[in-house]
């Protein structure tokens, strides 16, 4: 059966080692499940049904990647959005966690038929890459903002926005020593370091008195308060659009550019450069973006760990369905992801940030008028506490500055549809 459904033989594996590559990819990304509903709960959302709705979104992204598209990726709640989620869109802009819910799930039924309609292509290929390099870096810097402050490391000052806090703290000392464990872990190569490194900080953190100790195992908790409980008529106000663009256009790239990584590494390109079945894979991961945000989570996209598990000889579904099974079985471990403090994972916060922003080196710095955009995006994200907002202005910027430059022929008609809206935006809504 196995062999009819992933064609193991036909991609040159067998049963055995794409459960291994499927547990070597689900140790390098088990962090979320700590990640997330830390992150989630932040905006009022129970952290126990966000942790389930996290493991569930997780199992049916990774079921549908493999089932359907028969790629070895694996799926989860996305970093960078789930910042958005709750400090852009929540915290920042002061709608409801339900109503922000219902955005996420406008964001998958747009990806859906972007993925239906074969317009993805064209909408990815006309973004210019220097721009598509700085959302992911400038998200990466978001992210890192986060981690200093759930860490205490920067806190606000009426006198200059922010400053450095207490180094000496708990939490500050805790974040710092995750991070350092983190980077060096992954330097020695071991698959499970950013989950390791988190649970030695929390390890800590009962060890010193700072967190009471629940256990390690139980029945799931309820995602009732968060199943369902999407408001849909709060999230067709005409001043949520940009919203629902941001996740789509974020969770867009992001899927297009892990997808395109991973296959890559494992051989799966044809000789003309593209990717089989890659409408099948888009597809599952916008499924699993709606079907995410019914349960109560943020978007639902590819991970780059998925690189892990290739490595280790993943080639097929199979890989992605074994995630999936893990995921599956994380349930059980609720009280564990309860008592994870946000200084716990604010080294893993800042260890994903420094991957995020890696991609900068691709950026042609003597050509002001691809890196001056580029810049914007990087600096206005984390400075305005929106990855909306650093969007928007990165996609401005880039059409003023190419038009002013006489470079305006050389910028695709869809950029300048973008940024015209987000204008428009900014001066009538």
């Amino acid at each position: 059966m196995l062999e009819k459904l992933f064609k193991l033989s036909e991609n040159g594996t067998d049963v055995r080692t794409e459960v291994l590559a499927g547990t070597t990819t689900f140790l390098t990304m088990a962090y979320i499940i700590f990640v997330n509903p830390s992150m989630l709960s932040a905006t009022g959302m129970d952290k126990g049904a966000v942790f389930v709705a996290t493991c569930l979104a997780a199992m049916i992204g990774c079921f549908v990647m493999g089932l359907v598209a028969n790629y070895p990726v694996a799926q989860a709640p996305g970093m960078g959005l789930n910042a958005f989620f709750t400090y852009s869109v929540v915290l920042g802009m002061g709608h409801t966690w339900q109503v922000a819910l219902a955005a996420v799930f406008f964001s998958g039924l747009c990806f859906i038929a972007l993925s239906l309609l074969k317009v993805r292509e064209w909408l990815i290929n006309a973004i210019p890459m220097s721009l598509r390099i700085g959302i992911t870096a400038g998200i990466g810097l978001f992210l890192a903002f986060i981690a200093l402050q759930s860490a205490g490391i920067v806190v606000d000052n009426p006198a200059t926005l922010v400053h450095v806090g207490d180094l000496t703290s708990f939490p500050a000392v805790m974040a710092s020593l995750g991070f350092v464990l983190t980077i060096a872990l992954v330097h020695r190569g071991l698959k499970a370091a950013v989950l390791l490194a988190i649970l030695i900080v929390t390890g800590l953190g009962i060890l010193f008195g700072d967190i009471q100790y629940n256990g390690i195992v139980s029945a799931p908790p309820s995602i009732a308060p968060t199943f369902m409980q999407l408001d849909f008529s709060g999230a067709l106000d005409v001043g949520l659009v940009s919203i629902v663009f941001a996740f789509l256009f974020v969770d867009l790239f992001d899927t297009a550019g892990t997808l395109v990584g991973v296959a890559t590494k494992a051989d799966m390109v044809d000789k003309d450069g593209k990717l089989p079945r890659l409408s099948r894979a888009l597809l599952a991961d916008s499924t699993a973006t709606s079907v995410g945000a019914l349960l109560g989570t943020s978007n639902t996209t590819s991970y780059v760990e998925s690189v892990a598990g290739v490595a280790a000889g993943g080639r097929t579904g199979l890989t992605a369905v074994t995630v999936g099974v893990l995921f599956l079985l994380a349930l059980f471990f609720s009280p564990l992801a309860g008592m994870v403090p946000a200084y716990a994972t604010a080294g893993a916060l800042f260890y994903v940030a420094i991957l995020m922003m890696s991609g900068l080196v691709g950026i042609d710095w003597r050509d002001l008028t691809e890196a001056a955009p580029v810049v914007v995006v990087c600096l206005l994200m984390p400075l305005t506490y929106s990855i909306a907002e650093g969007i928007a202005l990165g996609f401005i910027t880039y059409a003023a500055v190419k038009l002013l430059s006489g470079k305006g022929r050389e910028v695709n008609i869809s950029v300048w549809v973008i940024a015209a809206l987000f204008a428009a935006k900014i001066i009538f809504l």
